[in-house]
Parts: C-alpha cells; sequence; structure tokens
C-alpha cells in the first residue's frame, strides 16, 4: 500500500514538472506599456498569442497558429462567424476591437470583395498586430486608431453604414462601460443597413449577464444567443429589423445546394463547423434566460457602479 501511494506521488510530481515545464516554454518576444494597458506577445510552439496582462493566461486577446495563420484558434471568435448564417454577403463591416487581427483577416478570406473597417483605441495594439500577428491591410481594409464610441459618432456625422457589425473590444477585464450602454447599442443601431446585423461578444457568466441581456433586448428586440459549452462567452446576435420567429435566414447552413456546401467548406478551413454554429443558436423569444425586470444599462448607470453593489439588494 504505501509503495503504490508512492507511486502515485511520484506520478503526480512527475505530471508537476512536466506542467512547469511546459509553462515555461513559452517564449515572451515582446513586451511593453502603452498608453491603455500591459501588452505581451508570447509563442509556445507553434502557438502565438497577444495577452494584455502578464499575470494571467486568461487575458489572452488574440491567438494564431503560426504555420496556419488564418485558422481561428478561438471558440468564441468561431462563434462570431454565426452572423454569417442570417447575413452571408455582408459588403461593409465593421469591427470594435483589433486584437491581433486574425478576426479582420479570416472575414476578408471569405470574403474577398467585401470592405472591413477596423477599430482600436490603442495605436500600439495596431503595431503589435501588423508587426506579429500577420494582420493585412490594404485598399478594402482599414484600420482606425479611435475610441469606439467616438468612431460610431463620427460614422454616423458622416452617414456611413454597415452590413455586419462585430463589438469585440475587451480592456483586460472585460468590456469597456461605455461600449456597453444603451445609448452607445442605440447609436450602433444606426449605423446598420435595413439588413445588417450586429454581432458581440460578451461573457456567458458573469454579474453583468442580466443587464447587458436587457440592454440588448432594450435596443433590438429579441436576439439570438450563441453559447458554447467549451468557454465561457456568449455571443449576442442582433438584428435591425428584428428577428423572424424561425431560422429562415440559416437554412442554407444545412442545406444541400452546391453553394451551400461551398461556403461550408470555406468555413471548415478556418476551423470552423457551420452547421454546429447553427446548432447552437438560440433565440431569447423563446429562451430568455434572465428576469424581465432587469435594469437597462445607461450612461448614468454603468457596468462599474455593479461590480461595487450587491446585486442580491436590487
Amino acid at each position: 500500500m504505501l509503495k503504490s501511494t508512492g507511486k502515485l506521488i511520484k506520478g503526480l510530481f512527475v505530471l508537476l514538472a512536466l506542467g512547469m515545464v511546459n509553462h515555461a516554454m513559452a517564449e515572451v518576444i515582446h513586451s511593453e506599456r502603452s498608453l491603455y494597458r500591459n501588452i505581451l506577445v508570447e509563442d509556445k510552439g507553434d502557438l502565438r498569442c497577444l495577452k494584455f496582462n502578464v499575470k494571467s493566461t486568461k487575458t489572452r486577446q488574440s491567438c494564431f497558429l503560426k504555420s496556419q495563420p488564418h485558422q481561428l484558434v478561438f471558440n468564441y471568435t468561431k462563434q462570431l462567424l454565426t452572423g454569417l448564417l442570417v447575413n452571408p454577403e455582408p459588403k461593409r463591416i465593421l469591427i470594435i476591437g483589433l486584437g491581433g487581427g486574425t478576426m479582420s483577416n479570416a472575414l476578408h478570406q471569405l470574403l474577398p470583395d467585401s470592405y472591413i473597417d477596423n477599430v482600436e483605441i490603442d495605436e500600439s495594439v495596431i503595431k503589435v498586430a501588423q508587426q506579429y500577428f500577420v494582420f493585412l491591410e490594404n485598399e478594402q481594409i482599414k484600420t482606425y486608431s479611435q475610441d469606439g464610441r467616438v468612431f460610431v459618432k463620427r460614422a454616423l456625422l458622416k452617414k456611413k453604414e454597415y452590413d455586419w457589425i462585430i463589438l469585440d473590444a475587451f480592456n483586460g477585464d472585460y468590456i469597456p462601460e461605455h461600449l456597453m450602454t444603451k445609448e452607445y447599442l442605440e447609436e450602433t443601431k444606426r449605423l446598420l443597413s435595413p439588413q445588417g446585423i450586429l454581432t458581440a461578444n460578451t461573457f456567458s457568466s458573469s454579474k453583468l449577464y442580466p443587464y447587458e441581456s436587457a440592454t440588448y433586448k432594450a435596443v433590438f428586440g429579441n436576439f439570438y444567443q450563441v453559447n458554447n459549452p467549451d468557454n465561457g462567452n456568449r455571443i449576442i446576435l442582433a438584428r435591425n429589423n428584428g428577428l423572424v420567429e424561425k431560422l429562415d435566414e440559416a437554412k442554407w447552413a444545412v442545406g444541400e445546394s452546391n453553394n451551400v456546401n461551398k461556403f461550408a467548406i470555406q468555413l471548415q478551413a478556418i476551423g470552423v463547423d457551420a452547421k454546429q454554429l447553427y446548432k447552437n443558436m438560440e433565440s431569447t423569444a423563446t429562451h430568455q434566460d434572465w428576469p424581465d425586470d432587469s435594469p437597462v444599462l445607461t450612461d448614468q448607470f454603468s457596468p462599474a457602479n455593479l461590480l461595487n453593489i450587491d446585486t442580491d439588494s436590487l
């Protein structure tokens, strides 16, 4: 018995040691302190990741495989592509929150004729994406170093219009509070074309979950939720002109036409299962998972306030 216990303990020490060695294998190839955050680029074998916090692996903002740069690594980035099930041919796309630029690159590969505007507040992040993440820019792909809310206000004044808006801005901890309010979402909605869609990357488990959900519903009405049990992200997918009762727009994802199969193959090439995306979609018209009386986030009632109060008392 003692001999077996000793072997077990020895085995555990070996596994622990291997884990420590494996962690130590991550090589920091770039680090800097920008105006907004600590920026770190790490290589671990074929995987390269952008982080906004040295202490935690949970702050990885973007990763790609150096041998397959167009392959999407994070599940949440794959989930964001659910937007293509509802609007498969967006001509103008706006991405707020650049990271390493992997989403922009993937969309350009899938939709080479579309125009993409990327918005990132931190110029250092843009430079890192260009230098370390093969971020592509050309006549169709533009990058703007601006706050996401400022860009939206200026775009409205210029009467710009987008078929697909992706909200993926994070400051290392969560979504910046001024990019979560009802006022901001209303402004963003006004940028959408009549058939335009918006997808937002949020967390599936957070004190803010019911407040975020109530806020999106207040602006867009019912929306689709895309959850994946393998990660803690939730994708919100909303349409400018509201949802239909059934997912008719997404029928192509499970159809049998040659065009459907061709597009599904394109998604598969970057690591995305179109049929699984379709299965993960749920409408809040039939699957609302937050209380009806949840407060709406506004410029006066911000997420920062929520983090400092007892939500049970509300």
